[in-house]
C-alpha cells in the first residue's frame, strides 16, 4: 500500500475514518468535519468550542504562530478564545535552556496579546524530530444565538475574502528559502515584506471576524489554511451543501506570495493561505462589512456567489467557467519533499 504524501490527510479518507467515529454525546453540535474549524458543545447556557492545531511548517515564532493559528478556528464560530493548551515536542539534538524560556515567552507574550489564558499542556525533549513542533489546544465560548459555522452557506450568498492570499504560504517561503529566493532573483524588498506578513497585514483574522459579526448576520465562516484557497472554498462547498462561483480574477493574490510562489513553481491558490477570511452572506450586508473593513485598513473583496451544488465549485472568467483546481497535498510541501 502506496504512503501517504505529506500534509494533510485526503479529504475522502479522513471523512470515511470519521463517518466511522461519530460522537454518541447528544451534547456534542457540532462533531468532526471535513471543513468545519472547530467542535462545538453546549454546556446549556451557552457553547463551548474547540480546536486543536499544530505548527509543522514553520521554525520561527512558534508559540506566537501556535496562538494566532489556534484562535483564528475559534473566531471563524463567531466565538471568543479564552483557553489554550499547548504541547511542544522539542528536538534532543537543539533544544537548550535558553530555547525553551525563548519559546515559553512567545506563548505568554502572545496570550497577553489575544487575552487568553495558558491553562496547561505537556513539554518534552524528544529523539526523531529536526526542528521543535507546537500542538495547540484553544478553547473558547460564544452566545448560541451568535455561533457561525462553515456549514451555514445559503445559496444566493455572497462570498466575501479578506486580505489577499497566500499570506501565510509567502511567509513560510521568505522566511525558509532566502537564499534560494535571491539566487532566482527575487527583490530583497520583496523578500523583507513577505517575511513581515505574520504581523503585517497579519495572520491573525480575529479584527476582521468579530466586526463582520458585529454588523451583519454571517452565514458563514472559513479559515483557508493547508491547500490554499482553493481547498478552503472546496472544504466550505463541501460542508454547506452548495456550489460556488467564484471570479478568478477577484481572487486577492498578493503580488509577493505570485512572486514568491512563481519562483518555485507553485500554485497560490493551492499554497497554505492562513491570515486571509472565507465569509458568506447576505449581499447587501456584503457591502457594508467590506466598507466597515476598509475603515479599518482590512482589504475585503466580493469574489463570487453561493449556488446551487449541482453547479458545482468553478471558477468564472467572463463568459467561461471551469472546475476549481483540487490539491490533494498543499503546494508548499513541495519545497520540503525537494528539498
Amino acid at each position: 500500500m502506496p504512503l501517504l504524501p505529506l500534509g494533510k490527510l485526503p479529504g475522502e479518507l479522513l471523512q470515511a475514518v470519521l463517518d466511522k467515529h461519530v460522537p454518541r454525546d447528544p451534547r456534542v453540535v457540532v462533531g468532526p468535519r471535513v471543513g468545519e474549524d472547530a467542535a462545538v458543545i453546549d454546556l446549556g447556557d451557552r457553547y463551548l468550542v474547540a480546536t486543536a492545531d499544530p505548527i509543522t511548517f514553520a521554525t520561527d515564532d512558534l508559540g506566537w504562530y501556535a496562538l494566532h493559528v489556534n484562535a483564528n478556528d475559534i473566531v471563524v464560530r463567531g466565538a471568543t478564545p479564552r483557553w489554550f493548551l499547548a504541547t511542544l515536542l522539542l528536538p534532543a539534538r537543539t533544544t537548550d535552556e535558553e530555547s525553551v524560556r525563548a519559546l515559553f515567552a512567545q506563548l505568554a507574550a502572545a496570550c497577553e496579546e489575544l487575552e487568553v489564558a495558558l491553562v496547561g499542556g505537556h513539554t518534552e525533549v524528544t529523539h526523531g524530530l529536526d526542528r521543535a513542533i507546537v500542538a495547540g489546544t484553544m478553547l473558547g465560548e460564544v452566545a448560541k444565538d451568535k455561533l457561525v459555522t462553515t456549514a451555514g452557506a445559503r445559496v444566493g450568498d455572497a462570498i466575501v475574502l479578506t486580505k489577499g492570499v497566500p499570506l501565510e504560504g509567502a511567509a513560510i517561503i521568505a522566511r525558509q528559502k532566502e537564499v534560494e529566493l535571491r539566487a532566482r532573483g527575487v527583490p530583497a524588498a520583496t523578500i523583507r515584506r513577505a517575511k513581515g506578513f505574520l504581523r503585517t497585514p497579519g495572520i491573525s483574522i480575529r479584527p476582521e471576524a468579530e466586526l463582520a459579526c458585529e454588523l451583519a448576520s454571517v452565514h458563514a465562516m472559513h479559515d483557508p489554511t493547508e491547500g490554499g484557497i482553493a481547498t478552503a472554498l472546496h472544504e466550505l462547498a463541501d460542508a454547506a451543501g452548495v456550489g460556488l462561483r467564484v471570479d478568478r480574477d477577484r481572487i486577492m493574490v498578493l503580488p509577493e506570495g505570485r512572486l514568491l510562489c512563481e519562483a518555485f513553481g507553485l500554485d497560490p491558490l493551492g499554497t497554505i493561505a492562513s491570515g486571509a477570511l472565507l465569509m458568506t452572506l447576505d449581499p447587501a450586508e456584503a457591502g457594508v462589512v467590506i466598507h466597515a473593513l476598509a475603515r479599518e485598513s482590512i482589504d475585503g473583496h466580493f469574489i463570487g456567489q453561493v449556488v446551487d451544488r449541482a453547479q458545482g465549485v468553478r471558477l468564472v472568467d467572463g463568459t467561461k467557467s471551469w472546475p476549481m483546481p483540487v490539491f490533494p497535498q498543499d503546494e508548499i510541501t513541495r519545497l520540503f519533499r525537494e528539498a
